[in-house]
């Protein structure tokens, strides 16, 4: 297993997950089953068969610093060298050949494990041996994937049509991919189901990194040629960028699985879910004795096969069935459970009038702790700011606002233009525009400071950075 790598798939939106999912903190960030985030049990699943090192994860650059802030929150060390910077999202099969190229410099003996990186599986050690049986047959060049058997009719997602078996192994083997086909509805679900030759498209893959690479340049030879490119340019990042910007986006079933004649499939009741939609909680969350599935301050009366997830403030439902209420600081959601999938079309709404509440979230967490938009108004918002034991923000001066500083909790180490002096509790500073200043906490017990912000401007990106802790200027 020396030259088998994980490769997460880490860059998906999440959407269908509002308002918990924001575009700034998308569902693999969140803690959705347990303590941990989704990315964070991905990572812990795959630990057992893949070593820290040869674990990579294709991001963006943005995503990328907020997925290393939860990893090394969870595992300790930096996870800067387990990144691959997906330039722009361009659909599955670039990033996997970006990645690829990346595995063939590295490693030309190297066999990808492709995963996602917001998946749930309940059966985590059935999942881990297939997967050995998967890299097995991938050393004889197949490209595997694992099927998951279906157990209901269901209409949301593809499906493999499985053939005759091509390969001994365990948990029934590893079988010839007949067909590929496109989510079905209910009647044709109900025939697959009834057949036992249909399984799900999981979306996870393993195959030898030559080996796909081969088959991108006989079916995608536009593709595979700009990332000849980058592999001539020893994976250059602007080479990569150049290459993204020229090639189309296309899913890695399209583009390969569904043309090669070496797809394989390995059946898997794994318990698996992609958690698609509000509504796959339900299926795979423990309810309560009337089917609820029920998270944070809730409070639930006469109600029955629901999710209802609260934040801080009470949620009362009352007399509620297959219902879904989401509730968080700065948006609530309800729907039925039949609509689920339509979020997407409430988010595509407000993204068209410039709704904050599609892309931030709440509270945002920074390498240095947290701030959450208290209230906000023309020309003025108000922040808390807590910062983190030994840590401290960039040295940093705005071009268009000025913001004061109140301390609520703790001892602020304060840069104010050439002053640098601590503040304690009820004490405050005001900071000009254009005056350079930082924040630190000296302390052992996390510092707290209510922000007031003042200016025409007030966007994120009124940040000049002179200099950063974390490489960010």
């Amino acid at each position: 297993m020396n030259h088998v790598y994980a490769v997460i798939m880490a860059g998906g939106a999440g959407t269908r997950f509002w308002p918990l999912s924001r575009e700034k903190m998308p569902k693999q960030l969140l803690r959705i089953f347990s303590d941990d985030t989704m990315i964070q049990e991905t990572v812990k699943r795959i630990l057992p068969l893949v070593a820290r090192e040869r674990i990579r994860i294709v991001a963006t650059a943005e995503l990328a610093e907020a997925i290393g802030l939860q990893l090394t929150e969870k595992f300790g060390g930096s996870w800067r060298d387990n990144f691959i910077a997906e330039p722009e999202a361009k659909n599955t099969a670039p990033a996997l050949g970006l990645a690829a190229v990346h595995l063939a410099l590295t490693d030309p003996e190297s066999v990808m494990i492709v995963l996602a990186a917001d998946h749930f599986i309940r059966e985590e050690a059935l999942f881990l041996r297939l997967l050995g049986t998967a890299v097995a047959a991938a050393g004889q060049g197949m490209l595997v994937t694992l099927g998951i058997t279906p157990d209901r009719p269901e209409t949301g997602y593809g499906y493999i049509r499985a053939g005759e078996p091509c390969m001994e192994a365990e948990a029934g083997g590893v079988r010839k991919v007949e067909a590929f086909v496109e989510k079905p509805d209910l009647a044709t679900a109900r025939d697959y189901l009834q057949s036992g030759r249909y399984l799900w498209n999981s979306g996870m893959f393993v195959w030898r990194t030559d080996a796909f690479l081969a088959e991108l340049a006989v079916h995608q030879p536009s593709l595979y040629q700009g990332l000849e490119e980058i592999r001539n340019r020893n994976g250059d990042p602007q080479a990569a960028r150049e290459v993204f910007r020229s090639i189309k986006g296309i899913s890695v079933d399209h583009a390969v699985m569904e043309k090669t004649g070496r797809s394989a499939v390995i059946p898997a009741a794994i318990g698996w879910s992609d958690v698609g939609s509000w509504g796959a909680v339900a299926d795979v969350a423990p309810g309560d004795s009337a089917g609820n599935v029920i998270a944070g301050n809730v409070l639930a009366i006469g109600s029955e096969r629901s999710v209802i997830y609260g934040d801080k403030r009470v949620v009362a439902a009352i007399g509620l069935a297959d219902t879904i209420v989401v509730d968080t600081p700065d948006a609530l959601l309800v729907c039925g459970k039949d609509k689920v999938q339509d979020v997407k079309l409430a988010v595509d709404e407000l993204k068209k009038r410039g709704a904050p509440e599609v892309v931030f979230p709440g509270t945002v967490r920074r390498p240095w702790g947290t701030y959450t938009v208290l209230e906000e108004g023309e020309r003025f918002k108000v922040k808390k700011i807590t910062v983190d034991p030994g840590a401290r923000l960039s040295l940093q001066y705005h071009e268009h606002r000025s913001e004061h500083w109140t301390v609520v909790a703790g001892r602020a180490r304060v840069t104010n233009g050439d002053g640098v002096f601590d503040l304690d509790e009820g004490e405050g500073t005001f900071i000009g525009v254009k005056a350079k200043h930082r924040l630190e906490n000296k302390g052992t017990e996390t510092l707290a400071v209510i922000e007031v912000q003042y200016g025409e401007r007030l966007e994120e990106e009124d940040i000049v950075r002179l200099d950063d802790d974390y490489d960010r200027v």
